[in-house]
């Protein structure tokens, strides 16, 4: 399984990063390329503990998460098109700096090289092991970086 704390996987992520071009057209969803940028690095700063964020789990997390969880990364198979976004990370602009936001999505993808965030709660999922975040943070990013076909 793929996770954001071997090194090769990351560095092929910053790769594909690399590849997402202003004016590059979504497959699936609503977000434009500047949204699906954005997007990711607000959530991998949640993820790394970077920022205000606050660290709950919703009530129906808290009946559905493990469950959801373990389908979610419990193979190589990648995340479904058009799955819900948590509302905290939905991104209103629509416009803005595409070259530092995925400057800064990289930054945060080599931070993961020293993950410590012993508080995180995922909004949905709840508490997590390390090995589950690694998994879900490829997994995310993979998503979404197939979303614009890279």
């Amino acid at each position: 399984m793929k996770t954001i704390f071997d090194a090769a996987t990351r560095e092929e992520l910053i790769l594909r990063i690399g590849l997402v071009k202003e004016g590059s057209k979504p497959v699936w969803g609503k977000m434009n390329v500047y949204q699906m940028v954005r997007h990711n690095t607000f959530w991998n700063e949640w993820i790394l503990g970077k920022g205000n964020h606050i660290y709950k789990q919703e009530f129906l997390g808290k009946i559905f998460g493990k469950f959801a969880l373990n389908r979610m990364i419990k193979d190589e198979k990648p995340f479904d098109k058009n799955i819900p976004t948590s509302a905290p990370f939905k991104v209103k602009d629509i416009n803005g700096n595409l070259a530092s936001k995925k400057d800064k999505w990289i930054s945060l993808v080599n931070e993961y090289e020293h993950f410590n965030n012993p508080a995180f709660i995922h909004d949905f999922f709840g508490k997590m092991t390390t090995e589950q975040i690694g998994i879900l943070v490829f997994k995310h990013s993979d998503h979404h970086l197939r979303q614009f076909g890279v």
